[in-house]
């Protein structure tokens, strides 16, 4: 961390903070190391913190109690925070993660809707009041594009894949267009994250991956620039 903090400071770099790396299935020992991670990064100024938060398995009672340990940091060291959308963790699905919001309105989102989609296996189509207030909680985007069947399409490039990367920019937009309510002039962060394997299918037999990694998120950073920069 403290060579990442430097670099940011060397070349003027924002740095939004990631948490993902708490396993443990005991509640107890789960929230333990849980509250450690944020205790390792106090002596650091991130521009925000994503956390993945919890697991599908807690109740939601105790994965509040986790949520109410990164709301309390983040309150104590003025630091946003946001809880990422994600499989295996408190916010797995859209009609859990609606529950949440309900019942802590102090949770703002990292939305990374594609897992989202995989999980209802659907665009989302019967969830609407459930997507609609997600995307008013949202802090930060993730700009993966998922699919019915998976959490990442091979390639957002390829015309076949133009309706599932057509349904997320129309969530994304939505944000965008609160947010600039909101603030005319402030900052939107978006984080291109079109993953490796196994996110990225890997063709067979060869173990090469089905499209460059780099090249799709670039895609991803221009087309997501156009659409929203003015």
């Amino acid at each position: 961390i403290e060579q990442v903090f430097a670099k940011s400071d060397r070349y003027g770099l924002k740095v939004i903070l990631q948490h993902y790396d708490t396993y443990e299935a005991d509640f107890e020992k789960h929230k333990h190391k849980y509250a450690q991670w944020f205790e390792k990064i106090r002596p650091f100024k991130p521009y925000l913190i994503n956390t993945q938060t919890g697991k599908d398995f807690f109740s939601l009672q105790q994965n509040l109690e986790i949520v109410d340990i990164a709301g309390r940091f983040s309150i104590e060291n003025n630091i946003p925070l946001a809880h990422e959308t994600h499989r295996n963790k408190f916010s797995f699905s859209c009609h859990t993660t609606f529950e949440y919001l309900k019942a802590a309105p102090g949770i703002l989102l990292t939305l990374d809707i594609s897992h989202w989609v995989n999980v209802a296996e659907s665009f989302l189509e019967d969830q609407e009041e459930a997507v609609d207030l997600a995307l008013s909680r949202t802090a930060h985007i993730h700009s993966r594009v998922g699919y019915p069947e998976g959490p990442q399409i091979p390639d957002p490039r390829d015309p076949q894949w133009s309706h599932a990367v057509e349904a997320h920019c129309n969530w994304w937009d939505k944000i965008v267009a609160q947010k600039k309510r909101e603030d005319p002039s402030g900052v939107i962060t978006i984080t291109p994250e079109f993953g490796p394997y196994p996110y990225m299918i890997n063709l067979p037999l060869t173990q090469q991956p089905i499209a460059n990694q780099w090249d799709v998120n670039l895609h991803m950073m221009h087309l997501l620039r156009k659409r929203y920069q003015s």
